[in-house]
């Protein structure tokens, strides 16, 4: 199953990005925040959102790119659905901003709870993250060929770590369990954090976390990566082969983006949009990208708003064609 980012609205985006960004700029100069502003994250702590997030509102406060703080609050319960119902009650807030990722989309189509993302104000997509298989340093497993027999050989008792049910990880384990005829054990936490904790510990066998959740405990020789899911190579895991190349088309993005809530002044839009148009040219952002294997691929305004609705639709499919492959 392949899962490709959508590159033509990018494109689309970046031959207007002065355009946008002189706009973005000149609006802004007339509005300010009166007080700290929420960042609101749609995941726990720990986890690549997190991480995302608290690196932003560090850059933000070293560069003084806002006149007021920001401030990281995490609403990770139901999926993701507490912080999409928070925004939604937030209407025309101009001092509410939410770090998002693909629960964007799924939570609301997998949960009635009363939200519509079209609703919402878009501001940035700062970059596109990528998934890797992870397990622990101390297996016996070095390739993806070992993993499904060791996965088959368990007896379905293979405990495979992520964050949240109907979320990114779930899905990634998911297509794993459609190509391979596997039957993975989902176990759910509430951020990435956790996750690569409980692998190191061996409370779990593998996971397919985002790169930046294990960085720390891979340079620390504790967990092995097997295969990206990417369509190349990623250049932080020269030695890691893609599932592609071994013949396996499984390749997935998790989008790490910002919204306000729905009628959100334009001033304040803008305001946030020409923050981020800065941020995404900081030294650190740019340096925290190819460490953590994140594309950089900012897109803005209608563009994004575009890209959000055509994600989700194409996360509608998958969730149905894993839904009814498991029926």
């Amino acid at each position: 199953m392949t899962y490709k980012i959508t590159r033509r609205l990018a494109i689309a985006a970046a031959a207007s990005a002065a355009l946008l960004g002189s706009t973005a700029a000149a609006l802004a100069e007339g509005w300010k925040p009166v007080k700290p502003v929420e960042m609101v994250i749609m995941a726990g702590t720990g986890g690549g959102a997190d991480q995302i997030a608290r690196l932003f509102q560090s850059i933000i406060q070293k560069e003084r790119l806002s006149s007021m703080p920001i401030l990281p609050v995490n609403k990770g319960g139901g999926s993701g659905a507490e912080a999409l119902r928070y925004l939604k009650d937030k209407e025309g807030d101009a001092h509410v901003i939410m770090a998002t990722l693909n629960s964007y989309y799924t939570t609301p189509l997998r949960t009635d709870i009363g939200v519509d993302i079209a609703e919402f104000t878009p501001l940035a997509r700062m970059a596109m993250d990528t998934f890797v298989l992870w397990v622990n340093a101390d297996s016996d497993i070095h390739t993806l060929e070992d993993y499904v027999a060791a996965v088959q050989a368990s007896g379905g008792s293979w405990k495979m770590g992520g964050t949240g049910t109907g979320q990114e990880d779930s899905l990634v384990t998911a297509m794993l369990d459609k190509e391979f005829g596997l039957k993975h054990v989902y176990v759910p936490f509430a951020g990435g954090g956790e996750v690569a904790k409980n692998l190191v510990g061996n409370h779990i066998d593998a996971t397919v976390n985002n790169p930046a959740e294990q960085m720390g405990f891979y340079k620390a020789g504790k967990v092995r990566p097997i295969v990206a899911f990417t369509p190349e190579r990623l250049e932080v895991f020269p030695d890691v082969p893609t599932a592609r190349e071994l013949g396996h088309d499984i390749v997935y993005w998790m989008q790490r983006s910002f919204v306000g809530p729905k009628d959100m002044p334009a001033e304040a839009v803008a305001y946030y949009t020409d923050m981020l148009m800065k941020l995404s040219e900081t030294e650190e952002w740019t340096a925290y990208t190819a460490e953590q294997a994140l594309v950089a691929d900012m897109i803005t305004g209608e563009a994004l708003q575009a890209y959000f609705l055509e994600e989700r639709t194409k996360h509608d499919a998958i969730l149905k064609e894993i839904e009814g492959g498991a029926s």
